[in-house]
Parts: structure tokens; sequence; C-alpha cells
């Protein structure tokens, strides 16, 4: 089935709305996070886990699939659905930004970027319609158009430049496209400049795209500056199309992006935290490794319904994580996802039943910041 997106509930109370994606690899309910499968897996996850966790749509990363092992190969064995068994919906990045962290070891010009592969040194040119041609082979769900992804800081004509070769890029992807199946997604940069963001939003929304991503957010702004983008721009959008805000974010973040009517988000926040002894619950945060859980009985935390917390006590996962067992980052990471799943799941039904201005107010100012 092609791609349709569908509007279900306007809160009345703030600009945050529930839909519904329908994709050819099934049904996603908005606002969702997507859990990050860089290389074709979610970080110490098995494909089950993150269905476990209530993940309905995971994201996949172009430029390191397609350095290795491959879209080509990839599509040989059947596409990525079927390559990393996860038979649900996915998103594919177009690699733009892994290019854009390269820093001295890429080149952009009008027709692309040519950079050199991270792993072995070796040249590559990625151009819009090779961004296309890699997630067609890959049969993402959705694919994202190559942007160029505007720093933080940047000057006005720097954003100005990027924002115009992110639109003709566009174009390119858009002309490129051949799967009638896979959605594409357009990308508004701008950088912290407001009048370029609306002229983004102006340009990429008259190509018609199935849905539109704030990118270049979650560069290294303050959080202030991304969330008066967030604010400015996602009014302008269309509100039947789905709207994704890019590499964010941590649980407030997200609560905010939702209340200017994002429906979608990814974030590495969740697993890289979980490997590194910081994971999430409803009260503080809890650092696994503090000396204070070594004779800790409880779970993680007694409200979470994950297989980590309804199995083991926080004394057990210190211990793992102190000892660097591999299991300490399965059990940390399935827990992470969880709460990020069941953070969706809140804010759904809180709007469904018109009570997530409240909410977002008592999350907001309860929840420890990271």
């Amino acid at each position: 089935m092609p791609f349709q997106f569908d509007l279900k509930k306007q809160d009345a109370d703030t600009s945050a709305r529930l839909g519904e994606m329908i994709t050819p690899h099934g049904t996603v309910q908005t606002p969702t996070f997507m859990p990050v499968g860089t290389q074709g897996t979610v970080k110490s996850m098995l494909p089950e886990e993150i269905k476990n966790c209530g993940a309905e749509m995971i994201l996949g990363n172009t430029y390191h699939l397609y350095l290795r092992p491959g879209h080509e190969t990839i599509k040989k064995l059947g596409g990525l659905h079927r390559f990393m068994n996860w038979p649900d919906p996915i998103l594919t990045d177009s690699g733009g930004f892994q290019v854009y962290s390269l820093g001295a070891l890429r080149k952009i010009t009008s027709d692309g970027v040519m950079f050199r592969s991270h792993i072995d040194g070796s040249k590559h040119f990625l151009s819009p319609q090779k961004a296309i041609e890699i997630q067609e082979a890959l049969g993402s769900d959705i694919m994202m158009c190559l942007d160029e992804c505007t720093p933080y800081p940047a000057t006005l004509p720097q954003s100005e430049e990027s924002l115009n070769l992110t639109v003709k890029w566009a174009k390119l992807c858009k002309t490129a496209k051949t799967s009638d199946e896979q959605a594409l997604f357009g990308i508004i940069q701008g950088g912290s400049y407001l009048e370029l963001r609306k002229q983004a939003v102006e340009q990429i929304t008259s190509l018609s795209f199935d849905g539109y991503a704030l990118g270049g957010v979650s560069v290294g702004e303050p959080r202030e500056i991304m969330y008066k983008t967030t604010e400015f721009i996602t009014p302008l959008l269309p509100a039947d199309k789905p709207r994704y805000l890019m590499g964010v974010g941590t649980p407030q973040d997200i609560v905010f992006g939702v209340s200017c009517g994002i429906d979608m988000f990814d974030c590495v926040i969740p697993t890289r935290c979980a490997r590194h002894g910081l994971l999430f619950t409803n009260a503080e945060n809890v650092v696994i490794k503090n000396a204070r859980w070594r004779e800790d009985n409880n779970p993680i935390d007694e409200t979470c319904d994950c297989y980590t917390c309804r199995n083991y006590s926080r004394a057990y996962l210190r211990h793992l994580y102190v000892a660097g067992e591999i299991l300490a980052m399965v059990l940390n990471t399935i827990h992470n996802i969880r709460y990020y799943m069941r953070l969706m799941e809140r804010i759904r039904t809180a709007l469904e039943e018109g009570s997530f201005l409240k909410f977002k107010n008592e999350f907001l100012n309860k929840k420890v910041s990271l």
C-alpha cells in the first residue's frame, strides 16, 4: 500500500496532534519515536526486543549501509527489512548529516558531496540522485532528500547558501525517485535565521513531498534556539502531511516538539545513554555505576513494565555495568527504549483524552533535564 497520513485529532489547547501513517510495511501511530538502527541494527537489541518495547518504526542510515555492506548487496538479499529481519516500517536518512560530520574528509559542490570513507579512506561521491538510488535499493518506507546540514553557528550568507543547495537537491531527489511505494520527505534548512527558514518552507513545500522534516537542529545550538526554530516553522508546514524533527532528542525536547505539532522524532540518546549507564525514569535519571545502587534490590523504575524492570534489580545492573558485561548494554537499552515508547504512549493517551497541556506542564516541571 502506498504511503498515507491521516490526521485523527488536533489538540484544543496546543498545536499537538494525533495521526496515523500507513506504509507498505505497516501502520504507525503518531506522535512516534524511531529508535536509531544506524548499521541495520539498534545497538545491542534483537528485532523482537525492539518490537516488544513498543517501537513501530526504526531508522536506518544510508551513509553507513552504502559503505558497508553496500546497497546493492542489501538489494540482492531482499532489501533492508529482510536483511535485518525487521518486518515493520523503516525510515532511512539520506546520509547528508553523516557526510557533513566528516568535516575535512568531505567537499561540497553544487552537484553533491565528495567524501572519503571513515572506514578505509576510499573516495565516494554522494549526489541527490545517488542518495535516492541507495534508498530505493534499501527499500525503506520513507526516504529523505539529500540536504546540506547547516552548522551552528553559521553566518547569514552560509545559511542562505546551504538553503539554496538543499532546495536544488530536493528538486533533483524528487525527479530521481522512481518508486511509487516509498515516500519521500523534504527537509527544511536555513539555520537559526527565521526568515530563511520561512523561505525554505515556501520553496520545499511547493514541491509537494509526502512529509517534511526540520533539519539543522540539534547540531550544537542552545536549546532555546532549537525551541524557537521549531515553534516558528511547524505551523507553516502543511497540516495534512507528517512533520519530522530530525535527531531530537531528550524526553523534554520530545514533549515540547509534540506541543508544537511535530509527529516524528529520532535520536541516539536512549541507546547511547544506556551503553554509558544512564537510565531514564519518571523521576530522577539513574546513573547505574553509582555506589548507592550496590545493594539496591529495586528495579530501575517500579512503574516500568519493560523486561529489565520486571526481572532485574539496580544492584544486578550495576554489577553487570561495572564488570563490563555485554548484558549490561542489552538490559539497559531495553529499559531506555521502553521508557521512550512509554513516553510516546502517554503522550498519545493524553491527546486522546484532551489532557495533553496538563501532561506537558507536569512533565516539564518535574523531569530532570539532561
